[in-house]
């Protein structure tokens, strides 16, 4: 992992992540290096400050690879036969695989002390980008439901709600109980940082 990604990763980007995933890859410490060890740098966009620091990340599945990586066998081998097949099965049901002509964002996340400055929609315009460099049709991404701010963020960016999910049995386990499928057409404006509309 870049060394640039370090602080974000160390405490922002895994509290971004940390509530869908915290069940799966906990404690927050080995889910970290879990995540680190296995980061696809070609499957995320980075927001850096005037200092050249991340200040926000994106990801995105693509043609079968996404920005969080790691196979059964690493899972196993990280958290152990007892522990690693719960852990396993909790990342398979997170897993969305993306369709044909299709990019999956699959995390956002901007630090703290920059939220409310646009460096948001700055990624999800760069996401959006790469959506239309790649001939996608369109965007799908999944919030959860106690994350209203994301999904507040992505319907002011084009993203309309096609489905939710509830899962009332994930609610104790992982910390929500309903997910939200979004989708937003790639749009040949998305080329050039236009708007989605």
């Amino acid at each position: 992992m870049s060394t640039l990604l370090l602080p974000l990763f160390g405490c922002e980007l895994s509290k971004a992540f940390g509530r869908k995933l915290g069940s799966a890859l906990g404690p927050p410490e080995k889910g970290r290096a879990f995540l680190a060890a296995h980061l696809h740098h070609d499957r995320g966009i980075t927001a850096l400050d005037g200092a050249g620091r991340v200040i926000g990340v994106a990801g995105y599945d693509l043609a079968g690879r996404a920005l969080n990586g790691g196979s059964a066998r690493d899972v196993l081998s990280k958290y152990g036969p007892l522990r690693g097949p719960l852990r396993l099965a909790l990342l398979v049901l997170l897993t969305r695989k993306p369709a044909e002509g299709e990019l999956v964002m699959d995390g956002i996340c901007v630090a703290a002390a920059h939220r409310g400055a646009g460096i948001g929609a700055l990624l999800l315009r760069e996401i959006a980008a790469v959506g239309a460099e790649n001939a996608c049709r369109r965007i799908r991404l999944d919030v959860i439901d106690v994350n209203p701010r994301a999904k507040a963020l992505y319907e002011r960016h084009g993203f309309s709600a096609v489905r939710t999910q509830q899962t009332p049995f994930l609610r104790r386990l992982m910390g929500f109980g309903a997910v939200t499928t979004m989708h937003r057409a790639v749009t040949p404006d998305d080329l050039t940082g236009g708007s989605p509309r």
